[in-house]
């Protein structure tokens, strides 16, 4: 038998911790010696302290750990257990991923302070445009806020298109409008679209699927951005310190219209159409 101190030097645990799984009911001794009051555990007891580790890392509370371990949780509410823990994981390293992708972003864009941009800037009139959209609330204009709106939106309407026939005449267009009031400061709504032919209708489309029209646009300042939206703010900054340079106005948010979007994100292409004042 071991001692706590060797037990817990085998398991790679704190004696203090050992203890507590002990207070807990997780994990008691095989043996205490009552004149002593000295914990005593089995090699054996080593596999139980190690699932009561590995549940713990996988996020599940002790309680849990301690319903698993005593069976009172079924094989199938345990498969649940991890399959949600799993997306759980699986959404908090995507997220890091783009934080990652944006901190890389700015460190860029720092690098670059004082260079002459080599972005092509071109002011085009933009014909109106009738998409089919839907609509969702992004809580700011981030990226890190907009991307888990906007994508949604695309599969779910890409799916509804698909689903009834449709045949796209031209790329896909986002937009974006002001949706801030007390309760939300910085909300901004996201207008995910695709081109349609006059003859479709919503109804085709089903849902809270729209049909509308973009006003054409006079005057847009626009500038092609090539890869994932993710890196997308160096292109962003270059075209607003355009229109700051050359005396133009911006009158509202830049229309994003995907001119590619293969499977690799990092080879997209999108042409940002910013609307400029009189």
């Amino acid at each position: 038998m071991f001692t706590i101190g060797d037990f817990a030097k085998h398991g790679r645990v704190s004696v203090r911790m050992l203890r507590h799984y002990d207070a807990l009911g997780l994990l008691h001794p095989a043996r205490v010696d009552p004149a002593s009051g000295y914990r005593y555990y089995e090699a054996g007891q080593l596999a139980r302290l190690n699932r009561v580790i590995a549940l713990k890392e996988l996020g599940f509370s002790l309680e849990q750990v301690g319903s698993i371990l005593d069976e009172l949780v079924s094989a199938e509410e345990l498969r649940g257990m991890l399959r949600l823990r799993q997306a759980e994981l699986e959404s908090a390293m995507a997220a890091a991923a783009a934080r990652l992708t944006q901190v890389e972003t700015r460190l860029r864009i720092i690098e670059n302070e004082g260079t002459m941009s080599s972005i092509d800037i071109v002011v085009k009139s933009l014909p109106p445009v009738r998409l089919a959209e839907l609509s969702g609330v992004a809580a700011s204009y981030d990226g890190q806020d907009i991307g888990p709106v906007i994508g949604p939106l695309y599969e779910e309407l890409l799916s509804r298109v698909e689903a009834a026939g449709v045949t796209l005449t031209a790329p896909g267009v986002a937009y974006y409008e002001d949706a801030g009031d007390a309760s939300r400061p910085g909300a901004v709504l996201v207008h995910a679209g695709v081109a349609v032919a006059p003859d479709v209708r919503a109804e085709d489309l089903g849902g809270d699927v729209r049909i509308v029209v973009l006003p054409a646009v006079e005057r847009a300042a626009t500038v092609v951005h090539r890869g994932s939206m993710d890196s997308v703010l160096p292109t962003a900054q270059a075209l607003a310190q355009w229109i700051d340079a050359n005396g133009e106005r911006s009158s509202g948010y830049a229309r994003e219209v995907s001119l590619a979007c293969p499977e690799d994100r990092n080879q997209w292409v999108t042409e940002l159409q910013e609307p400029l004042g009189a």
